[in-house]
C-alpha cells in the first residue's frame, strides 16, 4: 500500500487555482521531494494532505485512508512540521515536547520516553529546562521537528525544514531523516532548496503554478536535458575580467559567477575548453582548475519552470 495516493487534486481560492489537477503516489519508506518556487502550491498541497484544508476537487489517501472522510485516523499515522515554528516561547523545551505528546494523544510513559530520546538526538536535552524564547532559530527548528516526531509517525510531513538554518542544524536534520528512512518512515518534503532535494530525496516532483511539471529521481530528471552541459573554470588572477570576456566566446550560450569560479554553458565542452586555455594564455591568467559538468537539478528546475535568471550579456545576479 502506498503511503500517499493523490488523484486529480485541485484547490481554488476564488479565481486563483493554487493546486491544479495534481496526481502522484508516494511509496512507503520513500523520501519524496515536492520542489517548486515560492507560490507554486507546495504549502497548499501539504495543508490538504494533512487534513487542514479541504480540496475543491479530487482525492487524497494516507495509507489508504481518505484524508477528508477519515481525517482523524489518517492524521494518527503522521507527524507534521510546518515552515513556521509552532513552539511556545514561554514554555521550556521539555514542556513543549510533553504538550505535543498530549496533542498527538501519546500516553504519559511513552511521551516521556520519546521526549528524552528526541531531545538527545537533536542535541537539546541539556537545554530541556530552558524556556524556548532564548533559543536560536536553528534550535527552535530542531525542537519543532522533535515535536513532530513525538508520536513515532509512519509518515512525516516537512514544510521547508532547513530554510535559513545554520550548518549544524542542517546536518542534524539530514542525519535524522536518514535514520527515519532506514526504519521505513515515509518523508514528504516540500522545499525550494534544490540542493537539499538533490541530496535527500529518492524522487522529486517539480511543481509550478499549481501543476506538476515532472516527477522522477533527481538523476533521471537531469538526464532529460543532457544537452545542458557546462565548463567550470577558476583562474589564478580571479574571474572579474574573465567573466565578461568568456561570455562573448562563440561556444558559450550562457555564463555565471559561482563563488571564485565561472560556469560556462555550452553544447560542446571539449571545444570550449580549448578556447578557455587559449584565452588564459593570451591574457596571462593561468587556469587553476577546469571541470566539465553535466546538467544539475537546478538546470532541470529552471528548464521546467521557466524561471530563467541568467541572461547572456546581462547581470548574473546572486
Amino acid at each position: 500500500m502506498d503511503a500517499i495516493e493523490v488523484n486529480h487534486l485541485t484547490k481554488k481560492f476564488s479565481d486563483l487555482v493554487a493546486v491544479d489537477n495534481v496526481s502522484f503516489t508516494v511509496s512507503a519508506g520513500e523520501v519524496f521531494g515536492y520542489l517548486g518556487p515560492n507560490g507554486a502550491g507546495k504549502t497548499t498541497t501539504i495543508r490538504i494532505l494533512t487534513g487542514i484544508t479541504a480540496p475543491t476537487g479530487g482525492t487524497a489517501r494516507i495509507f489508504g485512508l481518505d484524508i477528508v472522510r477519515d481525517t482523524i485516523r489518517a492524521r494518527k499515522q503522521m507527524g507534521i512540521v510546518y515552515e513556521t515554528s509552532n513552539v511556545y516561547d514561554d514554555l521550556t523545551a521539555w514542556q513543549n515536547m510533553m504538550f505535543a505528546g498530549e496533542l498527538y494523544n501519546v500516553g504519559k510513559q511513552d511521551r516521556e520516553r520519546r521526549g528524552k530520546e528526541l531531545l538527545e538526538i537533536f542535541g537539546l536535552y541539556d537545554r530541556k529546562a530552558n524556556r524556548v524564547h532564548g533559543f536560536s532559530k536553528g534550535m527552535k527548528r530542531r525542537l519543532t521537528l522533535a515535536m513532530g516526531l513525538i508520536n513515532d509517525p509512519k509518515l512525516l510531513f516537512l514544510d521547508e525544514p532547513t530554510s535559513g538554518l545554520d550548518v549544524q542544524s542542517n546536518l542534524i536534520i539530514r542525519e535524522v531523516l536518514h535514520d527515519l528512512t532506514s526504519r521505513g518512515v515515509t518523508v514528504f518534503l516540500t522545499t525550494h532548496n534544490i540542493e537539499e532535494a538533490n541530496i535527500t530525496c529518492d524522487r522529486v516532483a517539480i511543481i509550478n503554478k499549481g501543476r506538476i511539471a515532472a516527477i522522477d529521481s533527481p538523476e533521471r530528471l537531469k538526464k532529460t536535458i543532457q544537452s545542458v552541459q557546462s565548463v567550470e573554470v577558476a583562474f589564478e588572477k580571479g574571474i572579474a575580467e574573465a567573466l565578461a570576456d568568456l561570455r562573448s566566446l562563440p561556444m558559450v550560450s550562457d555564463a555565471r559567477k559561482e563563488g571564485d569560479k565561472v560556469r560556462l554553458y555550452t553544447e560542446d565542452p571539449t571545444t570550449l575548453l580549448e578556447e578557455v586555455m587559449e584565452y588564459a594564455r593570451d591574457h596571462q591568467n593561468r587556469v587553476v582548475s577546469a571541470t566539465t559538468l553535466g546538467p544539475t537539478l537546478e538546470d532541470v528546475f529552471i528548464h521546467l519552470t521557466g524561471l530563467e535568471t541568467r541572461v547572456k550579456g546581462g547581470d548574473t545576479g546572486d
